[in-house]
């Protein structure tokens, strides 16, 4: 895979050094040192040039990044994969219940790490997994994958930096007294687990989680929240919407019991439902959403 990205250089720009004007687009210490260790990975007007050269209004900043190797330790597997969006920079993907982000023990060969995997190489492409919003396996929804090192870079950048924007959709049952609310919670792993977090306020990592109910049910006593994150702590809205006594419907691990038959949901009822931030290379705002999926409207 090469990509090759060109930046015309402006009045605002002029004067800037090039590792300056890389810096101020987003990208990372570490995109910046690997591009200095390939050959002709930087040009001005077409002519290789070093990271110190300073810029001048009318030039023409050329990056040009190869990757030809890819991520030797996941498997290819051929399983059901909805893309929402893709360029030359990113993927936007909605994944399935019952399907993990990443490949951990026991989970090798089911993930969205490899059916990724199996998409690029049916295309013949080089592919290494980039992942910069990682949802729990039952969680549905969107998730953003870095298609190379640049712009996976600049998204991480963006995501410390709190810049993308992530809107969940969950049911939680009792129906909270307050119709909207802030949790302000600082969140820790729970005892000796490496799975299961509580709220810690001693040991936790601060967590902060924004939620408003969008409906409530007509069959059962549950209701449907839009929650957004300024944090993102493992199980973070899992474990504050317990916090607060409103665990979500379907969660076996923070302790909500079902509320009907149990083959109407069949796993924690969250949802990633939409992701906004800017585009990594051109610096578009864009915003995608993802419909509810069916197990949780069956329950409203």
């Amino acid at each position: 895979m090469q990509r090759i990205i060109n930046y015309p250089i402006t009045s605002a720009c002029s004067g800037q050094t090039i590792q300056q004007f890389l810096k101020a687009k987003g990208y990372s210490s570490s995109n910046v040192v690997a591009l200095k260790k390939i050959p002709e990975s930087i040009l001005v007007d077409g002519t290789w040039r070093r990271v110190g050269d300073t810029l001048t209004e009318g030039q023409t900043l050329t990056i040009r990044y190869t990757e030809t190797e890819s991520s030797k330790t996941i498997v290819p597997v051929a399983l059901p994969l909805s893309i929402v969006y893709e360029d030359d920079d990113i993927l936007v993907v909605n994944k399935p219940a019952d399907m993990p982000v990443h490949p951990s023990l026991h989970n090798y060969t089911n993930t969205l790490a490899n059916a990724l995997m199996y998409y690029f190489s049916q295309k013949g492409e080089c592919f290494t997994f980039r992942c910069i919003n990682r949802i729990d396996r039952d969680t549905t929804g969107l998730v953003l994958i870095a298609k190379h090192a640049i712009s996976a870079g600049i998204l991480s950048g963006q995501m410390q930096r709190r810049e993308i924007r992530r809107t969940y959709y969950a049911l939680v049952s009792p129906i909270p007294a307050q119709e909207k609310g802030l949790i302000n919670a600082p969140i820790a792993r729970q005892g000796d687990s490496i799975i299961t977090r509580e709220v810690n306020f001693e040991t936790g990592e601060h967590a902060v989680t924004h939620y408003e109910m969008i409906a409530r049910s007509s069959r059962y006593p549950c209701a449907l929240l839009s929650l957004h994150l300024d944090t993102g702590r493992t199980h973070q809205i899992r474990v504050h919407m317990q916090y607060i006594g409103c665990p979500l419907v379907g969660d076996s691990l923070y302790g909500c019991r079902d509320i009907s038959d149990a083959t109407l949901l069949t796993r924690q009822a969250l949802h990633s439902a939409s992701l906004s931030f800017r585009h990594p290379i051109t610096g578009q705002p864009l915003t995608f959403t993802c419909a509810l999926p069916q197990d949780m409207r069956r329950l409203l």
